[in-house]
């Protein structure tokens, strides 16, 4: 080891990090856990909600992905059928691209009836659960007790009256 003022200094003030802000240097944005509650819950998807109409290009890839898999039948990859699928529908004429967005507007309108329709049930069931969410919990409560010929929760009771004895037991010591 060579001996010099190098050679009293400790491991920690060799190893010291360097202060960002001088060097100008960004620190690294520090990550949340993931279950921290910040985080926005995503609402569950309604299964019964209609599907979005594919653009013109899906449609397009639909009958793309045919003919290219009969031409080529020893590509698998899904990425291969994609970017020749774009480059073939770059390459197409806006007379050729015409009867895909036919299809595509046609599909969009059958979408927007569907959509229209689930959404008129939805505000239907909306305003039912509105009616009952008028009422706060407890009055639900008092109504479902007086309808079933109940008067507060007995088991509340029986605990008051079982303190009461402990704190009579601890009296006596």
């Amino acid at each position: 080891m060579t001996k010099g003022k190098k050679a009293g200094k400790t491991s920690k003030e060799v190893l010291k990090p360097v202060d960002d802000r001088k060097v100008g240097k960004r620190k690294a944005a520090v990550k949340p856990d993931k279950g921290t509650a910040g985080k926005a819950k995503k609402a569950k998807k309604d299964p019964n909600k209609p599907k979005r109409p594919p653009s013109a290009f899906f449609v397009f890839l639909e009958d793309f992905r045919k003919t290219f898999k009969a031409e080529n039948p020893n590509v698998k990859g899904v990425s291969a059928v994609g970017k020749a699928g774009g480059e073939k529908w770059k390459s197409l004429t806006k007379a050729e691209k015409a009867p895909y967005e036919a299809k595509a507007a046609k599909r969009k309108a059958e979408y927007e009836k569907l959509i229209n329709a689930y959404n008129n049930k939805q505000a239907s069931t909306a305003d039912d659960v509105d009616e009952e969410s008028d009422k706060s919990k407890s009055e639900i409560n008092d109504e479902e007790d007086e309808a079933s010929g109940q008067e507060g929760h007995p088991d509340e009771e029986d605990d008051d009256e079982d303190d009461e004895d402990d704190d009579d037991d601890e009296d006596d010591d």
